[in-house]
């Protein structure tokens, strides 16, 4: 590429970069503790592509309940927020709240129903996908279904980091040296909130991936290793009833006690 080819390219990038902040930021909204693009799915993949082809490290989280608690106190969990590229809308009772204080998010865009999506636009369109996260060979089994879903899907990539491993020095280096190599243009992380935030915001530049994504259970949903609930449930935002069902000793404590705690929240932001 010759210098005013180079040129060229920086100043149509850089045009690119500007115009994608402007139009995204006309469609984010203040919501409670943090910020929301208010948009729909279909507008939600428009926009992830568009942070695919410009090629910078980007990472997508999508809110719900639980991660608005945790918002409340926890600065990492703040920081890692206030730098995301995308901000989408995980969970009904975060529209309820947000029709309440007159400003309605158009539509629910939940993880476990984004990844699916995503693998179907990787797919079509030939972007490399790597799938960090979950227990050993559940991404893997993950991706062996999709790819008999989504015909010409490739997961270059998956590994199930040990318990413990943000800690590991070694293994960190370990992982952002598979990912780098393997040069995926989309990344899935799917190790629970905050760990996959907080992984994504630390070495999202040194990975140099186009957009990652912090998907929690979406990897055991698509392996079948956990049962989704069915949609009529999650349409009347009772998916947390059936999660409790699944997994009563863990998502008990979660969705009684900690998220809970939603109810002050609510009261106290829309005093403001």
């Amino acid at each position: 590429m010759s210098v005013i080819n180079s040129y060229k390219y920086i100043n149509n990038m850089r045009k690119f970069l500007k115009d994608w902040k402007r139009n995204i930021m006309m469609s984010r909204l203040k919501f409670m503790n943090t910020e929301i693009d208010n948009l729909t799915m279909d507008e939600a993949l428009h926009e992830i592509e568009k942070l695919i082809k410009a090629g910078n490290a980007s990472y997508v989280v999508t809110p719900n309940v639980d991660h608005i608690v945790q918002l409340e106190t926890n600065e990492d969990l703040q920081k890692v927020y206030a730098n995301a590229s995308l901000i989408l809308t995980d969970g009904k009772p975060l529209l309820w709240i947000s029709k309440w204080y007159g400003t309605p998010i158009k539509e629910k865009i939940s993880g476990s129903d984004l990844f699916p999506l995503l693998c179907k636009l990787a797919a079509q369109k030939g972007y490399k996908m790597f799938f960090l996260g979950a227990e050993k060979g559940v991404a893997a089994t993950a991706a062996k279904n999709l790819s008999k879903k989504y015909k010409g899907l490739n997961v270059i990539g998956t590994y199930s980091p040990p318990f413990g491993f943000e800690k590991d020095i070694d293994e960190i280096k370990k992982i952002v040296s598979m990912i780098k190599e393997t040069k995926p243009h989309i990344l899935v992380v799917g190790l629970g909130c905050p760990k996959q935030e907080m992984f994504m915001y630390n070495y999202c530049k040194e990975l140099e991936v186009p957009v990652s994504f912090g998907l929690g259970a979406s990897f055991d949903f698509e392996a079948g290793k956990v049962k989704r609930a069915p949609r009529w449930m999650a349409d009347h935002g009772l998916e947390w009833l059936f999660r409790i069902t699944q997994d009563p000793k863990r998502m008990a404590k979660r969705y009684i006690i900690n998220d809970s705690k939603i109810l002050k929240l609510i009261i106290k932001y829309r005093k403001k």
